[in-house]
């Protein structure tokens, strides 16, 4: 059988480079696939459905929560967001790391879910380096913007609940830094059980 692959979560407050990060990942680093999150709030930009995420209204995200379709779910900023148990498991199954970009409150469920998994919390340098990276966004009202800030505020005090963290005072530097940690994760013995149990086997034991 393939070796099980990592889940790995990645966390931060809006506006911390997260999702920039995940992207980035998804792209340079060879097996690894994302999990696509549903959601009850609209497409943003150039956001698409079953790409981005799964757009549903509220009565369908509250049926399949009711259902037990969800590994994690949370109401965030007004909206609400999950992550599908079945999806997640099959991805996982395959033998790739699946990539998980999820809000603060999501990734304290799947911690106590999955408590193998690897966390990893990104990091602002500051509040007013927050502030004007939602701001450049342009993609919320003042009201919004403000509701974010307000969270921030307490979700950057959990970062000490997680495996890692990642200061993004520069994406680059970032991002070299969550993929060190991604490749490192994949070097535990508990993750290379098959080429082991061969090398072990062909000296004997």
């Amino acid at each position: 059988m393939t070796t099980q692959g990592n889940l790995i979560i990645v966390s931060a407050p809006s506006g911390a480079g997260k999702s920039s990060l995940v992207a980035q990942a998804l792209k340079k680093i060879e097996q690894m696939c994302y999990s696509i999150s549903y959601t009850t709030r609209p497409p943003r930009g150039t956001e698409q459905h079953g790409v981005d995420y799964y757009f549903v209204n509220r009565e369908e995200f509250l049926e399949r929560q009711a259902r037990g379709e969800f590994l994690e779910s949370a109401e965030v900023h007004g909206s609400f967001y999950g992550t599908h148990r079945a999806a997640t498991a099959k991805l996982l199954a395959g033998g790739v790391d699946v990539l998980l970009d999820i809000d603060v409150q999501g990734a304290r469920q799947l911690i106590r879910e999955v408590p193998e998994a690897v966390t990893i919390f990104i990091l602002p340098p500051s509040r007013q380096a927050l502030e004007e990276r939602l701001r450049r966004r342009a993609l919320n009202s003042a009201e919004d913007l403000a509701r974010r800030l307000h969270n921030a505020s307490e979700e950057v005090t959990q970062c000490r609940e997680f495996q890692y963290v990642i200061i993004n005072d520069d994406l680059d530097t970032a991002f070299a830094r969550l993929e060190a940690i991604i490749r490192a994760e994949r070097q535990r013995p508990d993750r290379q059980i098959e080429a082991l149990q061969k090398i072990i086997g062909d000296f004997g034991g």
